[in-house]
């Protein structure tokens, strides 16, 4: 890891087919032990069901509130605070219960890369 700052306002917004919003925080060649992002979901909205193959990740819970569901695990509630840990190839998604915006921070070891994604849908 090379020591740096990333500046929040150089990183942009984008729709997912995964029915979420994300930021791509940190997700560089300056860090290859984690990549940071910051989802955000819609109320009334589940995303699609997906794994990450060979990658850990973590939610952090920020605002809002909802339903998270993770292979191998009771459904929960979530909310501000929680913090979700989904182990590498395990089906997830998630639902945002509340009446604002569910935003977490999506944390993944190793860096998160797009040809992981797995959709089950």
């Amino acid at each position: 890891m090379k020591p740096g700052i990333k500046k929040a306002s150089l990183v942009t917004e984008f729709s997912t087919a995964e029915r979420c919003f994300i930021s791509e925080i940190a997700n560089d060649a300056d860090d290859n032990e984690v990549s940071i992002a910051r989802a955000r979901v819609e109320p009334g909205v589940t995303t699609a069901w997906h794994k990450l193959n060979g990658i850990t990740e973590r939610y952090l819970i920020i605002e809002g509130e909802g339903h998270v569901e993770i292979e191998g695990l009771e459904p929960a509630n979530v909310s501000v605070g929680d913090v979700v840990r989904i182990p590498a190839e395990h089906a997830q998604r998630i639902t945002n219960t509340g009446k604002t915006d569910l935003v977490f921070y999506c944390i993944c070891s190793p860096p998160f890369r797009q040809d992981c994604y797995e959709s089950l849908e």
